[in-house]
């Protein structure tokens, strides 16, 4: 159950907020910026590609890499196939995860690695495999972790991840999370980082001291607040952080027109949202406690018209499974109206109680009910499937919902817009709702 009352006390916020998930999303443009800066001190805006690559190869374990692949095939609008590659193993720690190359994969591909962490074992022979077939590899990660020494050895690219919010290590005063690993059970090299000063080589990064002072970085993946090793940490504005120099790269492959003003633009969007959706700001002005209160014992159908909004409406359902352990349901218009239509007409449709309207429900458990959540990315210009989709949940009597930019937003500030209203969101979920694991 969602306390209301929480969502009206920043002081209440911050003290339930002991792992820094509001300072994690209010940073997001701050990290974009201090990303734009690393990956030049890396050597990335001073690149000479020859051409471009046959295809993207994106792998990195956690949310974040899946909707950074989402967004970088948007954004690149089909110039080149952008390919996840999901991982595999006996144990969801990333010490157990392994990646392999499809058997296409050569010297004309661009593999691209993510990763707040760097200590990945299936990472670091992911990079060993990369250049026995001669791909390019280049790697968002943290300074001297070991996937920085690999890629040194191999003469790929490492480009420092701009440091998030302090977290502490796991102590009795923070609770674990109910799916939190034992870290006496993570597999080796879930945790941990060897030594070494950074990247070696052409166009290497040396170790240097970053922003906060510290030699090596904040290194959030590391491990998070009562997170033990092996369980991906899941901070907001990680994303941001991990997605920033891979879209100076593309730019200078000539994939996207994200460029360091593109960038620019993209953190000061950002800041906007964390002004907008801060904790001081009551509800009823502000869009990530609104949708938060909204949300609050339904279970949302997100329905996405455009490629961008439907990268954040994956990105949303993943989060809201991780932060909050609530459920919700991602599909893309028009499909989305027959493939969740059901839903609306079943046992979660506003309508479906059977028994007497005007009994006493005082003492009843709330009930859960589907709610309708339309998310694109402007206003379209021709045809529309949100139309008919607010008129199917009007005439199913379900609660809607909309989230879209501001008109004239360029495709990243839109997936700025829809990305980190949802990013508050959930956190709001997160820190107000009772039922919350991380309650």
């Amino acid at each position: 159950m969602l306390d209301e009352t929480l969502l009206d006390t920043p002081e209440a916020l911050a003290r339930a907020d002991v792992r820094g998930l509001l300072r994690g999303a209010a940073q997001a443009g701050a990290r974009v910026r201090t990303g734009v800066r690393q990956a030049a001190e890396a050597g990335l805006d001073k690149l000479q590609p020859e051409g471009r690559p046959r295809a993207l190869l994106v792998a990195g374990p956690g949310p974040a890499t899946a909707c950074a692949t989402d967004l970088l095939g948007a954004l690149t609008n089909g110039a080149v196939p952008v390919t996840g590659l999901r991982p595999s193993g006996a144990l969801a720690a990333t010490g157990a995860l392994r990646w392999s190359l499809p058997g296409w994969a050569g010297p004309l591909d661009l593999l691209l690695l993510v990763t707040p962490d760097g200590t990945e074992p299936g990472l670091i022979a992911l990079v060993d495999q990369a250049y026995r077939r001669g791909c390019t590899v280049v790697a968002v990660t943290p300074q001297g972790a070991p996937l920085v020494d690999a890629l040194g050895e191999t003469r790929g690219l490492a480009v420092p991840l701009a440091p998030g919010p302090y977290q502490v290590y796991p102590s009795p005063d923070v609770p674990a999370h109910p799916l939190d690993v034992d870290a006496a059970a993570a597999p080796p090299g879930s945790d941990g980082f060897g030594g070494g000063s950074g990247l070696g080589g052409e166009g290497g990064v040396n170790g240097g001291v970053d922003q906060d002072g510290d030699r090596d970085g904040d290194r959030e993946g590391r491990r998070g607040a009562g997170t033990p090793a092996g369980r991906p940490v899941d901070v907001p504005g990680t994303l941001w952080a991990l997605l920033t120099p891979l879209l100076l790269l593309c730019d200078r492959l000539g994939l996207t027109q994200t460029g360091p003003s593109a960038l620019t633009a993209l953190a000061d969007r950002l800041d906007e949202i964390a002004e907008r959706c801060g904790p001081a700001i009551p509800p009823y002005s502000n869009p990530g406690k609104t949708l938060a209160v909204e949300l609050s014992g339904a279970v949302p159908l997100l329905w996405s018209e455009g490629a961008i909004a439907g990268a954040a409406a994956r990105h949303w359902s993943a989060v809201l499974a991780a932060l909050c352990g609530r459920p919700a349901l991602p599909a893309e218009l028009p499909e989305a109206m027959s493939a969740h239509g059901a839903l609306l007409a079943g046992p979660f449709a506003p309508g479906s109680d059977p028994d007497d309207f005007f009994r006493d429900r005082v003492e009843e458990p709330e009930t859960t009910r589907a709610r309708v959540v339309l998310l694109r990315e402007a206003a379209p210009g021709g045809e529309s499937a949100t139309v008919a989709a607010r008129d199917l949940a009007y005439a199913h009597e379900a609660a809607l919902s909309e989230l879209e930019p501001a008109e004239g937003s360029s495709a990243l500030e839109a997936a700025a817009e829809l990305i980190a209203t949802a990013d508050f969101c959930a956190v709001y979920l997160t820190l107000a709702d009772s039922d919350s694991p991380w309650a």
